[in-house]
């Protein structure tokens, strides 16, 4: 008899409940025909300490698990105990996936990948233009890496922290020369002008209420990515449409992210399709979100 491979996986982060993650990944499995289990690790809930997780990361590994992904705050800090990490998540200095395997712990990151397939199915080319970034974060420096390499000419960074933006701008440059990367002071130094405005940061989740930005500063000739996919609406995605914005959220990015995840766990492809109809049941792929 065959000897069928089962699969423990899942994710790591802070105010994740309510992450649609384990539907997405034992749904595609279960249609595979896949045996595999993806289970939330909320420090939230858990009451847990940020330097808990280099522990909680080796008991996973320990007790059996294939691997799991990682959400925020915790995309670079976990790079520091990883034995290996992919050259997309060492360019980019954050790791959203972790695979265990042979005792190590490897590290990669497909964050990138969905949000390339965002852009180039919902906002079409971007090459040549430039674009504003909120959030220099884990999210972020993987946004800015897809960025770059889709082509703009010219993105302006914003984030709270100006040393952890330094840091970002200083990781692209090395690898992207025909990009020029500026760093901003304020939201409003990097948003007007801009052709686009990529919006990385944690507000506007459920756990993280409100705009990250002023509504005003944007304008209908922009159009606006939005990571957060839930909740599906923002409330800088409705003000964005009411200024008449094309404006997406994060589904398509999380849908990219978690297939190439999956086959990194499982080594078998997933019908992106399904994946968004287990996502947002009432979504089509062709519909911008």
């Amino acid at each position: 008899m065959a000897r069928i491979t089962a699969h423990a996986v899942g994710l790591i982060g802070r105010g994740i409940g309510a992450s649609r993650s384990p539907h997405l990944h034992e749904g595609e499995a279960r249609s595979l025909g896949i045996a595999l289990t993806y289970q939330i690790v909320d420090f939230d809930r858990l009451d847990y300490s940020d330097s808990k997780l280099e522990e909680v990361v080796r008991f996973l590994a320990g007790i059996g698990w294939t691997g799991c992904n990682v959400t925020y705050p915790f995309k670079q800090a976990v790079m520091t105990f990883c034995d290996e990490v992919s050259e997309e998540a060492a360019a980019l200095g954050a790791v959203n996936t972790l695979i265990f395997r042979d005792g190590r712990i490897m590290g990669d990151n497909t964050d990138w990948i969905g949000f390339s397939d965002m852009i180039e199915n919902h906002i079409g080319t971007v090459a040549g233009t430039r674009v504003a970034q909120l959030g220099a974060g884990g999210a972020g420096s993987a946004t800015a890496y897809a960025l770059a390499r889709l082509g703009v000419k010219e993105l302006a960074l914003f984030d709270p922290s100006v040393e952890r933006c330094e840091q970002l701008a200083g990781r692209l440059a090395a690898s992207f020369t025909n990009c020029r990367i500026t760093v901003c002071a304020t939201p409003a130094q990097a948003i007007i002008d801009r052709d686009g405005i990529v919006q990385t940061t944690p507000i506007g989740m459920a756990s993280h209420p409100g705009m990250p930005f002023l509504a005003e500063l944007m304008n209908a000739s922009q159009w606006l990515a939005d990571v957060i996919y839930f909740p599906a609406e923002t409330a800088l995605l409705a003000a964005a449409r009411a200024k008449g914005m094309r404006a997406i959220n994060g589904a398509a990015m999380v849908i990219g992210q978690a297939a190439a995840a999956f086959c990194l766990f499982t080594g078998h492809s997933c019908d992106q399709h399904r994946m968004l109809a287990t996502l947002l049941p009432n979504a089509s792929c062709d519909d911008d979100q």
